[in-house]
């Protein structure tokens, strides 16, 4: 698929068939998410793929789905037969920019005015949302507040922090967002040249 086609596709889904997904198409899109930018080539980002049933609904109870079923909507985060949890750990980042082509000895580490692991973390996430659309699947994004529990659920270390869920499935049919109502904000107001 061309690679216009892949943006113009990607949309967040949050309805699927009960039909698998390869593990040759989840390798794949968790080696497209690891081929997003890396600050130093830190490396901080880390994948879960969770496939067992179990394990899906308890992401399920964790996001708060019931709720989402009681306004009226269906399951999805528990229905998508695959969760790729994308996550990063900060420390990698520290300790990649204390080495020697990276800091000068007796200099104090850099402030990180932009802590990059964030933004790391976001392409990741973004590539595993195209990688999910280019194997012909869809895919949806669950944020949480619930983050330690989602930490002690999976057993993932204090050190490493989930930065959300994407679910990953094979599409049926699907209320779109009501949000998308709104329509584009205008480009005018969103991309500005040379100067804000």
């Amino acid at each position: 698929m061309e690679f216009s086609e892949v943006v113009r596709r990607r949309r967040m889904v949050r309805n699927y068939t009960d039909e698998p997904v390869s593990e040759d198409a989840i390798d794949r899109i968790a080696a497209a998410a690891l081929r997003g930018p890396s600050a130093g080539y830190s490396q901080g980002v880390r994948l879960i793929v969770v496939t067992d049933e179990a394990t899906r609904r308890r992401i399920a109870e964790l996001a708060d789905e019931p709720a989402y079923i009681a306004n009226g909507l269906g399951p999805w985060i528990s229905i998508a037969p695959v969760h790729l949890v994308v996550c990063v750990r900060a420390d990698d980042y520290h300790e990649r920019y204390n080495e020697p082509d990276k800091r000068r000895p007796g200099d104090p580490e850099m402030d990180w005015p932009v802590p990059y692991w964030w933004v790391d973390a976001g392409a990741a996430l973004m590539l595993a949302l195209l990688a999910t659309v280019d194997e012909g699947l869809a895919a949806g994004l669950v944020g949480f507040h619930s983050v330690p529990e989602l930490k002690t659920a999976l057993g993932i270390p204090d050190d490493v922090s989930p930065i959300g869920v994407v679910t990953i499935g094979h599409p049926a049919p699907d209320r779109r967002s009501g949000s998308l109502a709104r329509g584009p904000k205008p480009r005018a107001e969103t991309v500005r040249r040379e100067h804000w």
